[in-house]
Order: structure tokens, then C-alpha cells, then sequence
């Protein structure tokens, strides 16, 4: 071999690791901040990735993926905020109300996907829903407006309910405030009477629940605090254990043995948000994303749990309904 083309290979045999370095280095990174635990949003972390994969990323291989969970104490939400911005990420998304106005306060330069269940620009997020408008844009699955909904069709499974218990968490005040200022417009309207509950620990749902045990209510709605969503496990399991029939805004809860939900696919909720993660990072700018606003709403039922509850499911829900499980 001649002394240049000897060269020239050892130069490409060093060039290799560099430019394999350099690639890696470029890979874009982004961070994902949630109130709860992963174990709680498995589902929905797969509708991200797919999100993700739409536009053409893999994690692991076209792009990293930061993750923090707060797991149910939100206190540390700034400064996870804070870390992911001083690791500079390409893009925050962030899951819940008040984690979506916790990384908005924290910076106006990187670029935020929200996940919100109340109206974005009466949170703050946006100016608008049509041109967002600085740095912030994402999904709006209208979990808060569908309140008077879901307790209408709780209303219609149990015939006889006059006093309706609500759950509401202190995570997220503004959420709370709205589902009981639904909730107690809906229920004068169907004359029914509202007891509500500030729950944010999971002593104070078992304590709520021996309470019930004494002053049994009719029937219960859970609220969409974040923190519902990791304990659905125990909120099932008192449920039934205590036999009161009870409405949640996911249908994740309906598939362990809940009776009823109404509300947003939230799976597609965040597949949509991975797609707008994924459109910032091939260049998109949030002010130009307009907020995508769920229209896709499912009604699922449990008549398994119904049937252990002793009601009688009324054709006409069971022909509404986008999903029986039995």
C-alpha cells in the first residue's frame, strides 16, 4: 500500500470515533415533567413515544428523553423545572395544570408542550388558542368542562342518588376550583346535593373513606387532580369495598374494576403532544402551533362492577357507551 493511501485510512479509521461522538452529541434532548410517578402514566408515556415516532423520533436513538417525576410533591417542580432548563434542553412538556405554569414562569426562551386539562389562556399559558404567542403551545383535553357531563350520566346509573360526594385535590387549585363550581351548578340543575372533599394524601383518601362509612353518600365523583390519576388503585379498591357507585375522567381506572368514566382519550392526548415535540424540534415554533383541543371524548362502563354494586344498567347508557367492559 502506497504511504498516501496508508494515510488516508488511518485518517478515516480516526476521523470514525469523531464524527460517531459528534453525531451522539447532536442528538436533540428533551425533557418531560410530570406530577405523579412513571408508574402511574405507563400508558400514556407509550402515546408520547408514538407521538414522537410519528414525526420521525425514537428515543435512544434520534433523541434522548429527560424524565422527571415529582412523585405527588409538587414543592419540587421548580427546581426540576430549573434543572431541565440547565441542561438545555430542545423542548419541555409537561403534563398538568399547574406543571405547565410552573415551566412557563420559569422560562420564556425554551419551548414548552403542555398537556392542560382547563382552558390555556385562562391558565395563562397562551394568548390565544388559534397563535399561542411567545413560547408555550400544546394539548387541551377539557377534563375540567366535562364535570357536569360525567355527573349527569352518574346521575342516570344511579336513579336514586341525591347526595353526590366529590373528591378534589390541593395540588392543583385551579383545577379543584373549577370542578366544583361545575359540579354544584350541574347538581342544583338536577337537584342533587353536593359534599365536597379536599383530598391530597393517601391517608387522607383512606380517612375520607371510613367517613363514608358513617355518612354514606349516594354516590361519588373523583375530580381530575393528577394525584387521582396514581392512586386510582386505592380509590377502586375503596370504591367497591365500600359499594358506592363512582364516576372518574379516565377510562385507565374503568379498566382495574371502576364503574363508569367520561372523558378525554388521554393516551391520544399525549400522542398528540409527542407530535408537537417533534415538529419544535424540526424546526416548528410554538407561537405558530395552534393549541389542539381534544375532540375525541369516550364513555366507558364496568357492568361487572355494576352488577357487584347491585345496580341495573339502563339500555340507554349502555347503547351511549364507546366501550362495555364486562
Amino acid at each position: 500500500m502506497k504511504r498516501r493511501e496508508f494515510l488516508g485510512v488511518l485518517g478515516g479509521v480516526a476521523a470514525w470515533p469523531l464524527a460517531a461522538r459528534a453525531q451522539q452529541q447532536a442528538m436533540p434532548v428533551i425533557g418531560l415533567l410530570d406530577p405523579r410517578t412513571p408508574d402511574a402514566i405507563s400508558e400514556r408515556l407509550r402515546g408520547f413515544r408514538q407521538g414522537l415516532k410519528e414525526t420521525g423520533y425514537l428515543e435512544g436513538e434520534t433523541v434522548t428523553v429527560l424524565y422527571r417525576f415529582a412523585e405527588n410533591q409538587n414543592d419540587r417542580l421548580p427546581e426540576m423545572t430549573a434543572d431541565l432548563i440547565r441542561r438545555q434542553v430542545a423542548v419541555i412538556a409537561t403534563a398538568g395544570d399547574t406543571v405547565a405554569v410552573t415551566a412557563k414562569a420559569a422560562t420564556s426562551t425554551v419551548p414548552i408542550v403542555f398537556i392542560a386539562s382547563l382552558d390555556p389562556v385562562k391558565l395563562g399559558l397562551v394568548t390565544s388558542l388559534a397563535r399561542p404567542g411567545g413560547n408555550v403551545t400544546g394539548i387541551n383535553f377539557f377534563a375540567g368542562e366535562l364535570v357536569a357531563k360525567r355527573l349527569e350520566l352518574l346521575r342516570e346509573l344511579v336513579p336514586t342518588a341525591t347526595r353526590i360526594a366529590v373528591l378534589v385535590g390541593p395540588h392543583n387549585p385551579e383545577t379543584a376550583e373549577a370542578t366544583l363550581r361545575d359540579a354544584e351548578a350541574a347538581a342544583r340543575a338536577m337537584k342533587l346535593q353536593i359534599q365536597a372533599h379536599n383530598i391530597g394524601t393517601r391517608q387522607e383518601i383512606d380517612a375520607v373513606f371510613a367517613a363514608f362509612a358513617r355518612e354514606r353518600p349516594d354516590a361519588l365523583l373523583i375530580g381530575t387532580d393528577t394525584f387521582f390519576t396514581s392512586r386510582r388503585v386505592q380509590l377502586v379498591n375503596l370504591a367497591t369495598r365500600h359499594a358506592i357507585p363512582t364516576a372518574f375522567s379516565s377510562r385507565e381506572t374503568i379498566e382495574i374494576g371502576g364503574l363508569m368514566s367520561y372523558g378525554t382519550n388521554i393516551p391520544d392526548a399525549w400522542r398528540q403532544a409527542g407530535t408537537y415535540v417533534g415538529r419544535i424540534l424540526r424546526g416548528a415554533k410554538p407561537a405558530d402551533l395552534p393549541v389542539v383541543q381534544a375532540t375525541k371524548f369516550e364513555f366507558v362502563i364496568n357492568t361487572q362492577t355494576a352488577r357487584m354494586l347491585g345496580l341495573t344498567v339502563p339500555p340507554t347508557l349502555l347503547a351511549a357507551a364507546d366501550e362495555v367492559i364486562e
